[in-house]
Order: structure tokens, then sequence, then C-alpha cells
């Protein structure tokens, strides 16, 4: 294949990248979220309520990213629920990632001093105060390798979005392959692309790790 086909073929490849942060940035948002909710409902909530919580993280760790966004999108359809290809990338994503971030937020928690704890309690400080001035800054920068981890894999999920529609990378591969059937060159292209996003991500990630990781 001539370096001018290659050229259009990446140009071409180049339309889907918009689509592939935006579904890879919201959805590691939704999962920091929820990773962080689940994290703070188990510091505040009653035993009973912690156990209902580490059931359901088990749960969502346990189901594959694509049946979660079929179940989403095409499965809620039958009980009159619809949602935008996004909003079911982001909900799929969203709860399996953030499950996983929720462990990853609840190892960290264990390396926050007790006796910075004790002492707060001691000054006058609830539970909330404590949890909000005390455990959470120092659970998040404890928490940066795993969530730089978190993120990269949320940016390998992204191809799913081709599934329910979303025209990112791999979607565009598809439909040029499709046309053209120059299968290998288009899908190589297409994981140079990937690699790139991710090498940039990563760069950028190791200065943030460096500025505020706990040693």
């Amino acid at each position: 294949m001539s370096s001018g086909n290659m050229l259009a073929i990446f140009y071409f490849l180049l339309k889907g990248i918009g689509n592939t942060l935006l579904v890879t940035f919201t959805c590691f948002l939704s999962a920091f979220f929820t990773g962080l909710t689940v994290a703070v409902l188990r510091r505040l909530s009653p035993l009973p309520l912690q156990k209902i919580l580490d059931v359901l993280v088990f749960i969502l760790r346990g189901i594959p990213i694509l049946i979660a966004v079929f179940l989403v999108y095409f499965g809620l359809p039958a009980i009159g629920i619809y949602v935008s290809p996004l909003v079911a990338m982001n909900l799929s994503v969203g709860l399996i990632s953030g499950s996983y971030l929720a462990e990853v937020f609840r190892g960290a928690l264990k390396l926050v001093e007790p006796f910075e704890i004790t002492v707060a309690k001691v000054a006058g400080m609830r539970q909330l105060q404590v949890i909000v001035n005390i455990e959470l800054p120092q659970m998040l920068r404890f928490s940066v390798p795993g969530i730089i981890n978190e993120f990269s894999s949320v940016l390998k999920a992204t191809p799913f979005a081709y599934t329910v529609g979303i025209a990112e990378i791999t979607k565009q591969a598809m439909s040029l392959t499709a046309i053209t059937l120059n299968g290998l060159q288009i899908y190589t292209l297409a994981g140079v692309l990937y690699f790139i996003i991710y090498k940039v991500f990563t760069l950028l990630a190791g200065v943030f790790e460096k500025k505020y990781r706990i040693s």
C-alpha cells in the first residue's frame, strides 16, 4: 500500500479520536466518583450495609464490560428505559471500573495513619469531617498508581463503544475495512493511535504521580 493511502487511512481513523477521548474521560470520571462514593459509604455505613456494598463490588468486578454494555443499552429498553450510547458506556464502564477503584481506595485507606485519625477525633472532629479532611486527601494520594492503572483499563475498554454505534477509532477502522478490505494496515494504524493516546497519558500521569504520591 502506498504512503498516500496510509495517510488517507490514518486521517480517516483520526476522526474517531474525539469520540475515543470523550468516552474515555467521561467513563473514567463516572468510575472515579462511583469508587469514591463506595469508599465513603463504607466508612460511614453500619456493618450490614458495608457487607452489602462488598457483595455488590464483588459481583460487578466479575461482569465483563461488554456484557454490561449490552445489558444497559439493549436490555433496559425491554423495561421501558432508553439511554443514549454514551450514557450506556458511562453506566457500564463507570460501575465496573468504579468497583475496581473502590477496592483501590479501600486499600489506600488502610495506609492512613490511625494516630492522625485519633488526634482528629480528640480535637472534636466528627466522623464525616475526619473522612473529608484527613482520610480522603491521603487516600487519593496513596491511590495514584491504582488510579492510573484503572484509567488505562478504561481506555482499553473504549473499543466496546462501537457496539452501540459510537464512531470511535475501532468503529472507524471497521467501517473502512468493510470498504477497502485492507484490514491488516487499517487495524495496525488503529493500534498505533491507541498506543499514542496511552503513551501521552502515561507520560502525563507519571508527572502527576511524582508530584502527588506519598512515598
